[in-house]
């Protein structure tokens, strides 16, 4: 008796040059299914950690490959560019020098030129000293522009002593006449030079001449100007000064204002106008036409302190 399925069944030899006189015996399942043909499977599933593993090396291989084929195709377009830039700043300086070069070669070039080729002339000194015009236009010499600035002072100097003399004349005849010791008079005689001096009295005798009017050129107590009217009062002392106000600042001594006193004489940097120091920032003096002998505040900073009598 037989079994289904045996493995006699599975090993019996099959021959293939006696299959006429052969007895076709009934197969078995298991034998129907060992002679089946098998389709291998191809996609057939994965488990899920080995198949993301074989995806993940997949993208690595891919994106690793990738890599590379850019590296190799920048790689020249690199080098180029950095060629590129390295020509590009290397002939800029060159040609800057280039050109500096021709620029300097082109200056000394003329200036050789004009040494070579220079001229030299002279001109008589009468050119100079006369006057000349053509086609409309003139020139004018030095020496008589000279000559023309000389007759412009004279002309200033006369019109200003005409004016001293006709404000003095205007205010002789409004007020009456001096008739008293002038400056000179009083530093010439013996009792000026034996008055005690001191800085005090100055101011006294000073306000003494308060309302006196303002004279252009005045210096005694019909009219006095800013200098006439320090002259006057410091002659009546035994000092002399001239009737300037630059002179009589070359006169005096300057000192700090910290230590002015009253009776010293405040000059203006500008050398136009003087008075007596009154102390507090205040001034005595003889102001300008229209005006009279008066005490005011000084207006400006523009000044300097000036002593006499040390």
């Amino acid at each position: 008796m037989t079994q289904t399925g045996s493995a006699a069944d599975a090993q019996t030899p099959a021959n293939p040059t006696n299959t006429e006189n052969a007895t076709v015996a009934p197969m078995t399942r298991r034998a129907a299914r060992a002679t089946r043909p098998v389709t291998p499977v191809r996609d057939a599933p994965l488990p899920g950690g080995r198949r993301a593993a074989l995806a993940a090396q997949a993208a690595a291989s891919t994106k690793a490959s990738s890599s590379a084929r850019k590296r190799r195709f920048l790689a020249p377009v690199v080098l180029t560019v950095a060629a590129g830039m390295f020509g590009t700043v290397a002939v800029a300086p060159a040609f800057a020098a280039t050109q500096q070069s021709s620029g300097q070669d082109a200056a000394a070039a003329q200036r050789q030129i004009r040494t070579t080729e220079a001229q030299n002339f002279s001109v008589s000194d009468a050119v100079a000293l006369a006057g000349t015009s053509r086609d409309g236009y003139g020139a004018t010499s030095t020496a008589t522009l000279e000559a023309a600035k000389a007759k412009e002072a004279a002309d200033a100097a006369a019109k200003q002593a005409a004016a001293t003399q006709a404000a003095r004349a205007k205010t002789a005849s409004q007020y009456a006449s001096y008739t008293g010791p002038t400056a000179s008079d009083y530093v010439a005689s013996s009792t000026a030079a034996n008055t005690p001096f001191s800085l005090p009295a100055v101011v006294a005798t000073a306000k003494q001449y308060i309302g006196t009017p303002y004279v252009f050129g005045g210096a005694d107590p019909s009219g006095f100007d800013c200098s006439g009217y320090v002259m006057f009062v410091y002659a009546q002392y035994g000092i002399k000064l001239a009737h300037s106000v630059p002179l009589q600042d070359q006169a005096g001594t300057t000192i700090p204002e910290s230590e002015a006193q009253p009776g010293d004489v405040v000059i203006f940097n500008n050398e136009a106008h003087d008075g007596f120091y009154m102390g507090n920032g205040m001034i005595m003096d003889a102001p300008k036409p229209g005006g009279s002998v008066s005490i005011r505040p000084i207006w400006t900073s523009d000044y300097h302190i000036v002593r006499f009598g040390i």
